[in-house]
């Protein structure tokens, strides 16, 4: 689906918030590299989609009116036969009905569970006299910890990507410490500018986060992914 196919739905059913299924395809479509996510409707369908995409796997609850998925229950990681996938989407249900009581559930998310590596956050909000601001930081808990993260406004050069990485104060975890790999500081760059060039392209998305992002000795990924638009 385009971008403007999916802000119409979103409004018609009056939701600002893309659901992460949504958010990763459009991100994908712009080049962002994020996990390969898809929607499951029912048992079988979490199944299938968990084989699609190669155990192990992760399935998280899509809801509107979940917004903190862990607390209620709602995410099962490192799932590896259909039977784990199968009891976990029960499980899901199950507890976020319970969390939640008359929550709407769209489903459960579907991905292959990628590889642990550095975690950073690239990210995006609007400021009401500057417009669209890009930031980047360490990830996790960690930026809710540290706040050790950069801002710059969009649009972005390489440059400013690469001083936006260079200016936080976890720099030398990204280089490597302790006998940790260095993540691949090209990769994260791309991500950052790929993700400026979305948000100036597409005006109505007020904010964005990729937390976390995993960053590789070659390569990154983001394994979340959420987009919140204006409203009609």
């Amino acid at each position: 689906m385009t971008f403007e196919a999916v802000l119409a739905q979103a409004r018609a059913e009056g939701r600002t918030l893309l659901n992460e299924v949504e958010a990763k395809q459009l991100l994908r479509d712009a080049g962002v590299p994020v996990t390969n996510t898809t929607l499951a409707t029912s048992r079988a369908e979490a199944q299938a989609q968990a084989e699609a995409a190669g155990y192990p796997v992760v399935l998280k609850v899509v809801s509107p009116d979940i917004a903190h998925k862990s607390d209620a229950g709602g995410v099962k990681l490192n799932l590896k036969s259909q039977d784990e996938v199968g009891a976990a989407y029960d499980a899901i249900l199950e507890s976020c009905l319970k969390h939640v009581p008359g929550a709407k559930i769209t489903g459960v998310a579907v991905q292959h569970m990628a590889p642990q590596g550095t975690e950073v956050i690239v990210g995006m909000t609007t400021d009401p006299q500057f417009g669209p601001v890009m930031m980047f930081g360490l990830g996790g808990i960690m930026v809710e910890v540290l706040k050790d993260v950069s801002f710059r406004l969009v649009p972005l050069e390489e440059k400013d990507a690469t001083q936006m990485i260079d200016e936080i104060k976890g720099r030398p975890i990204l280089a490597g410490v302790r006998g940790q790999p260095a993540a691949d500081i090209g990769a994260l760059k791309t991500a950052i500018l790929k993700v400026a060039e979305f948000v100036e392209k597409h005006p109505e998305v007020k904010e964005l986060d990729l937390n976390p992002v995993f960053a590789y000795p070659d390569g990154a990924i983001a394994v979340d992914a959420r987009i919140v638009v204006a409203e009609a």
